[in-house]
């Protein structure tokens, strides 16, 4: 089982995130971000990763300490458990329709973090939550995870909507991204023979 877990400390929170990769889409989520919660539920029981995420954060000063730094764990966890991504798909993709939202998410493990986001909201809130955190989170959460990661909105009206069409695609483009591929169980999927560097 490809399992890995993160803890982070610092003045602001205190984080522990831990994942299995092939796991069944498990969770157990305290962030003290309700909606924040919300979202990462739906990307473990849509990317069937078990998650496991505990965050205490000075959320008396604002939302953004905690969305960011539960990001980088919950990322880091995964370039852990993924250790030299051997035998992985790498790429993943998803399509994902929610009523009157239609938003697509691409992902490359590649070990080169780089975040692309084309998505924009109507109000600054979205229940407690800043809406401009979204975008905080998936930044973190790729340089953490070393995947290259574009994020693209295509039409939508509601905020939530929106918001959780894109945790489901990367959900599911993360699904496909670490699954072993049987016909390359043993090899790392990059002609260079390692993933990261340079292209």
């Amino acid at each position: 089982m490809r399992q890995a877990s993160v803890e982070r400390n610092t003045k602001e929170t205190q984080v522990k995130a831990t994942v299995n990769l092939d796991g069944s889409g498990r969770y157990a989520v305290s962030t003290g971000i309700g909606f924040l919660d919300h979202m990462l539920e739906q990307l473990s029981r849509h990317s069937l990763i078990d998650l496991t995420v505990e965050a205490k954060g000075d959320l008396h000063i604002d939302f953004h300490h905690t969305t960011e730094d539960s990001a980088i764990c919950i990322g880091e966890a995964i370039a852990k458990a993924l250790g030299e991504r051997k035998g992985i798909v790498r790429y993943g993709s998803a399509i994902i329709p929610m009523d009157e939202t239609l938003s697509e998410v691409a992902i490359d493990l590649s070990n080169r973090p780089y975040l692309i986001w084309k998505a924009e909201f109507s109000k600054p809130k979205l229940g407690d939550m800043d809406t401009e955190l979204f975008k905080e989170w998936f930044q973190a959460f790729a340089q953490a995870a070393g995947a290259t990661l574009h994020v693209w909105n295509k039409y939508g009206e509601n905020n939530h909507h929106i918001v959780e069409s894109c945790y489901k695609g990367l959900a599911r483009a993360l699904r496909q991204a670490v699954e072993i591929d049987p016909r390359k169980s043993g090899d790392v999927p990059s002609t260079k023979g390692t993933l990261g560097g340079s292209l």
